[in-house]
């Protein structure tokens, strides 16, 4: 068998320690034969300055929105940012058609081989289709808390469910929007449309209005109801923040993942983690500071033993849909993360949230992982990431 062998300054296998001065040899086919120090090979390798690490897992986007790039201003806070968004994400198809496409393979060029995919739509079936990335959609649903539109919210997104459903190369889950966008029935549609071990993709905590809404009952939110023609009902309050309206009616028995969690406490994560231990947290910090302009606090997350993933938002949230770009982000503001941590947030932590990690997130034997080099001096800890880009590797 024709193996190639690779090697950079410093190989992250996500599942062990970092090589450095390691290497990886693949088949044809992408998959890992082995890996090791470079110093133990009788044979040459193909060398990469900098690091190579597995391909990256896109835990949040919305692929459909990409035809929005740059039209939503930044630092608005999210109610205004939810309004631009509804009132301008119309265009022609052929204009949605093709930023979809690009985006598609932009994404994959920096070396992202999954995405946990919010759809409204079903505008990226084709090019899901016909992508080297596994998707994993999720059809999202909102009946603006109102009872009354329940019914026919459910009959709207089953259409676009069922169109999902007829590919057999790609997942799909019926999810709900936000705990502030869906009542109870809708979250118990949720509940009984889904197959068991299915992932549950929810919004969570991205405001402070949020928090205030199911802590009082008060708030912005009402406004931003009432501009829409709704009301909200006035019994909403729960005396706790809105995390626990979510746990308390979706089922344990999905992998849930919690996307934004800007305001997330360490006693959330641990009542969500009490409450089930199938739970992911998505973290988009370009979009938090493109919308908010605030950030998680992470430490919280360590302190919680939280399993993060790292997602990019939508092109209206964000300036690109480059994981690598939200892992400098991260370090950026977080200097005391290593690096070893945010990749496997990046990789491994993702595969598992979309139950890829069979055949994704680390370069053990027998893994069809992908490989992603990120050209930079390796220093060890002090390693600075500022100027790199990642490339997925082309194999021959």
């Amino acid at each position: 068998m024709s193996l190639e062998y690779l090697s950079a300054d410093c190989l992250f296998p996500i599942s062990s320690d970092p090589i450095e001065d390691g290497y990886i040899a693949i088949d044809k086919e992408g998959r890992v034969h082995e890996i090791g120090k470079k110093s133990s090979l009788t044979v040459s390798t193909k060398h990469y300055r900098g690091i190579l690490f597995p391909g990256m897992v896109n835990a949040h986007c919305h692929l459909e929105l990409s035809h929005l790039k740059g039209t939503v201003d930044t630092g608005t806070g999210l109610l205004p940012f939810l309004q631009k968004v509804v009132t301008l994400r119309e265009s022609t198809l052929e204009v949605i058609h093709q930023a979809i496409r690009d985006q598609d393979s932009a994404m994959q060029a920096s070396g992202i081989v999954a995405v946990g995919d919010i759809s409204n739509t079903s505008h990226t079936f084709q090019t899901k289709e016909l992508s080297d990335i596994k998707y994993y959609t999720f059809v999202e649903m909102f009946d603006f808390m109102q009872s009354s539109m329940t019914q026919s919210t459910i009959e709207q997104y089953q259409a676009v469910h069922s169109e999902f459903t007829t590919s057999e190369k790609q997942q799909c889950s019926y999810v709900p929007h936000a705990p502030y966008t869906v009542t109870t029935s809708l979250l118990k549609h949720v509940n009984k449309s889904n197959p068991r071990g299915s992932t549950i993709s929810v919004h969570n905590q991205e405001t402070p209005a949020e928090n205030e809404l199911f802590f009082h009952g008060t708030g912005p939110f009402h406004a931003f109801y009432k501009g829409f023609g709704f009301e909200l009902n006035n019994n909403i309050a729960i005396g706790k923040s809105s995390i626990h309206y979510l746990i308390e009616h979706l089922s344990p028995e999905f992998k849930t993942l919690f996307v934004h969690n800007t305001l997330t406490s360490k006693e959330d994560l641990m009542a969500a983690q009490e409450w089930s231990p199938n739970v992911y947290w998505a973290s988009c910090p370009n979009a938090n500071l493109y919308i908010e302009n605030s950030l998680p606090n992470y430490q919280a997350f360590l302190d919680a033993d939280s399993k993060v993933c790292i997602g990019t938002d939508s092109l209206t949230s964000n300036w690109q849909l480059s994981v690598w770009e939200e892992i400098k982000t991260i370090k950026k503001y977080n200097s005391y993360l290593d690096l070893k941590t945010l990749l496997k947030w990046a990789t491994l932590n993702g595969a598992e949230a979309l139950s890829l990690s069979d055949s994704l997130g680390t370069f053990n034997i027998g893994k069809q992982p992908g490989i992603v080099h990120v050209d930079l001096e390796w220093q060890g800890s002090k390693t600075s990431l500022t100027g790199s880009t990642s490339q997925r590797i082309n194999l021959h």
